[in-house]
Order: structure tokens, then C-alpha cells, then sequence
């Protein structure tokens, strides 16, 4: 397998490969003719194309953060086990944002340079703070009405706190809805421990009521799996719990040193080695549904945009510098403004090396242009990483300073012992062997014509 850093790939036998390397492939070869076109051989390269078609690739350097998280409290009536926010008990009040905190934050966020904009209610458990969603929501559609840029708004949410009247409310202003589904009943009660209640019953009975309202329109309901130890013999029971509810594919999140994963990473957590076995096992079992209907695996399908078209999703996590400042900025309860969502993380953990300001003092400008931004930005840059700015997978890839920092103490991460980077890599090692099969090709395709 041979990459360029414009995003083309081509499998070459070992002769061919052998040739290309010493410059002395067969000019009259349709691969040669290929290879050109794709701009792997020096003295065939188009450049104004190949610029045009990477700078179309890369045009999310030059919006500004478009995705916005917002926590509206750190309180939660679930614990966990793999909480990556520490959220707190019920009764902590303290943990909740104001109203006038929430103004200022929707007035901060509306400075953004970017022509779209997210906002994402995270928590702890959003619906909680009820008052300052309703706030938010309100605010920013009436301010959005003056400025006209592409506004989103998403609340990930375990569901249990919703009733008709917050509902409606909802759907009346187009809000989509992001869940957490960790399979059939025992595993995920296990998972998300609920003492008020059976967590996934209550998940599905709204689920089910959200999603008969929006499965037509633009704004919808998906949900996210969260895969711990508990997870791993259980492939195909947990995808046809999603096919059952009739999603249109499945994120196989893998868990995150973050928050109280750390604390019982020894219960719940795995080798890299091991998430990738049930990684394979489940996509293997997704193409076989594909006889069908089209289902797809979500990092499967970013990867794959990356890799089959001119491109990138933009997924903040997955692209390189990667997303922290210049992608996206979180806002906890009090005001306080951190790079990413990640880096806001551990602020709970008493660690603020990711802040980059405040809503109640500063400037956009002074957020966005922080040292923290500055040194990210680099870190994340592949073309700064030794092992990564000569690896195969660097067109498709991203490095999370974060979660560098959190594993190895250090946002310029090492590679070679990153449990993260070896999951990267296996998922594309898997995704280029089915790619060298037209038939599975064919049904990749498919999954990205999915809107």
C-alpha cells in the first residue's frame, strides 16, 4: 500500500513496488498512468489540481470553531463507571451554570469566525439545569436570526429527565438529540448504573417516541456506545440492538483514560490488542447484514471518506492539527473557556493546563490565540511527529494531544507506545485489507452516500 499526502492510495505487487521506488516503472503501464494522475510520480504532478483538491480537504483551517460544548452543569442522576466528566451528585448546585453565565457564553461563542456553528450541551446530565437549555436555545436562535450563520444545536443526554413539555420544546427548535446506548439491558445498566431507575429502559422509551418524530427530518436522534471490558464477547448482540431500533449504523467508541475510567481501568478497560479482535469481529458481522440493508460502523465511515473521496468530514477528533481551539471550544458551568471538551475534562481532575480564558473577561481573539492553542496546534501536526509524518495512514489520520497527555504525560505524544495510535492503525490496517476486495468496496461506498 502505497499513500500520497493528497489522500490518493494504490496497492502495488512487490515488482511493481520494487520498480516505483527505483523510478523505473514502465511508462506505458496503465498503472503508470494511474500513478501520474494521482499525483505519485515527481515529474507528472498537476499542481494547480493537486492544491485545489487538498486545499478543499484541509478548509477547515481557515473557518474558526464551529463546534461549541457547553456544560450546562456537572451534576448527573446516573455514576458511570466510565464517566469521563467526574460529574457530581444531585445535590451540588454549585456545579450548575447561571443564566447570566449562559448569556455571556452564547455571546462568546457568536464571535466564532466560522460560518456554522454547534452548540452541544454536555454535562453531567444537561437536562438538569433545565432553565439555562431553555435559555441557550432561545438566545441563540434570536441572535441567529441577526447574524444568519448555519446554526446547530445537539443535547447529549441519558433522556431519563425529559418530559412532554421539554419535549416539544425541543423538536419545536430543531434540536438533535445524541444518546448513550451500550447494548442489550445487562450490559448497559451495568455500564450506566442508574439508582433511580432502569437506565435503559427509560433510554429507550424516549429514544423510540424521538425517533418515530424525527426519522424524516434533518434533525433526529442517534446514539453512542461506549465499549468496556463487559462489551467485548457481546459483538453481535449489541449491533443488533441497534439495528433492531432501526439506527442507520453504529459508533464503536473505545473507552478514554479520562475521568473515572482511570480509577477502575482495571475492571472496565482492555489492550489495544483486545478492543481491535472485537472491533473486526463486529464490522465482519455488519458487511454480512449488509446483504440487506445499509448499515454502517461510524469510524469505519470517517476513515473512509477520508480514503475514497476529495473530502474530510471534518471530524475534530480524527484530522490533523486536530480539532482544540481551532475546531472547537468548551465552556464548563462557571464560565471557564478550555481548548476541547477533553482538555475541559481535566479541569475535574484539578489539572487546568488546558484553559485558555473566560467568558467574564478576555476576548474570542485572546482564546483562539492562546499559547495552549499554539502548542496543540503543533502538537497535532502530524508533519511534527516522527513516526507519524512517515507512516502510510498520515493523509487519514489524527494525533489527540489530550489524550497524549492523559496516557503519557506529555501532549507530544510517542507513538509507538500509544494505545490510541495502535487502535488507529488496526482499524485502518482492516479497512485497506476489505479494500482490496471489490465487492466490500462496493458496500463501503454505500455508506457514504448515507446522509
Amino acid at each position: 500500500l502505497i499513500t500520497n499526502d493528497l489522500g490518493r492510495f494504490c496497492f502495488l505487487t512487490d515488482a511493481q513496488f520494487q520498480a516505483f521506488i527505483a523510478g523505473k516503472l514502465d511508462k506505458d503501464l496503465a498503472l503508470y498512468g494511474r500513478l501520474a494522475k494521482d499525483g505519485f510520480i515527481r515529474d507528472r504532478m498537476d499542481f494547480d489540481s493537486q492544491v485545489s483538491g487538498w486545499r478543499n480537504r484541509n478548509r477547515f483551517l481557515w473557518q474558526g470553531p464551529s463546534l461549541h460544548v457547553v456544560v450546562a452543569t456537572l451534576r448527573c442522576n446516573h455514576h458511570c463507571l466510565y464517566c469521563q466528566s467526574n460529574s457530581v451528585s444531585m445535590k451540588d448546585r454549585g456545579c450548575d451554570m447561571s443564566l447570566k453565565t449562559a448569556r455571556k457564553v452564547v455571546d462568546r461563542i457568536f464571535e466564532s469566525t466560522s460560518p456554522s456553528l454547534t452548540i452541544e450541551f454536555q454535562g453531567g446530565e444537561p437536562l438538569v439545569n433545565w432553565p439555562v437549555v431553555e435559555y441557550i436555545v432561545n438566545y441563540s436562535r434570536r441572535k441567529n436570526r441577526r447574524v444568519k450563520k448555519h446554526l446547530w444545536i445537539n443535547l447529549v443526554s441519558n433522556l431519563t429527565l425529559l418530559n412532554d413539555k421539554r419535549l416539544d420544546f425541543l423538536l419545536k427548535n430543531e434540536v438533535n438529540f445524541c444518546t448513550s446506548l451500550d447494548g442489550p439491558e445487562d450490559l448497559h445498566n451495568k455500564n450506566r448504573v442508574f439508582t433511580g431507575g432502569n437506565s435503559h429502559a427509560d433510554t429507550l422509551r424516549w429514544f423510540k417516541r424521538i425517533y418515530r418524530k424525527t426519522v424524516r427530518n434533518m434533525f433526529r436522534i442517534e446514539a453512542l456506545l461506549t465499549v468496556t471490558r463487559f462489551s467485548l464477547p457481546r459483538h453481535k448482540e449489541i449491533v443488533d440492538q441497534y439495528v433492531g431500533l432501526g439506527m442507520r449504523g453504529i459508533y464503536l467508541r473505545s473507552l478514554s483514560p479520562l475521568g473515572m475510567a482511570r480509577g477502575v481501568w482495571d475492571q472496565i478497560g482492555y489492550t489495544a490488542e483486545e478492543f481491535l479482535e472485537f472491533y473486526r469481529k463486529s464490522v465482519d458481522y455488519i458487511l454480512t447484514l449488509n446483504k440487506d440493508k445499509v448499515f454502517f460502523e461510524q469510524t469505519a465511515r470517517i476513515f473512509l471518506t477520508k480514503i475514497l473521496t476529495d473530502n474530510d468530514p471534518n471530524f475534530l477528533d480524527i484530522r490533523s492539527p486536530c480539532g482544540a481551539g481551532i475546531g472547537q471550544i468548551a465552556y464548563n458551568f462557571d464560565g471557564g473557556v478550555y481548548a476541547c471538551d477533553e482538555g475541559r475534562m481535566f479541569s475535574r481532575m484539578g489539572d487546568e493546563s488546558f484553559r485558555i480564558g473566560s467568558v467574564a473577561q478576555g476576548t474570542y481573539r485572546d482564546s483562539v490565540g492562546h499559547p495552549v492553542i499554539r502548542a496543540i496546534s503543533i502538537a497535532s501536526c502530524l508533519d511534527n511527529q516522527v513516526d507519524c509524518s512517515r507512516c502510510v495512514y498520515k493523509p487519514y489520520c489524527g494525533v489527540c494531544p489530550v489524550h497524549c497527555y492523559a496516557e503519557q504525560g506529555d501532549i507530544m505524544g510517542r507513538m509507538p507506545t500509544s494505545t490510541r495510535c495502535r487502535i488507529q492503525k488496526g482499524i485502518l490496517d482492516y479497512l485497506f485489507e476489505k479494500l482490496d476486495d471489490e465487492k466490500t468496496e462496493k458496500v463501503f461506498r454505500t455508506w457514504l452516500k448515507e446522509a
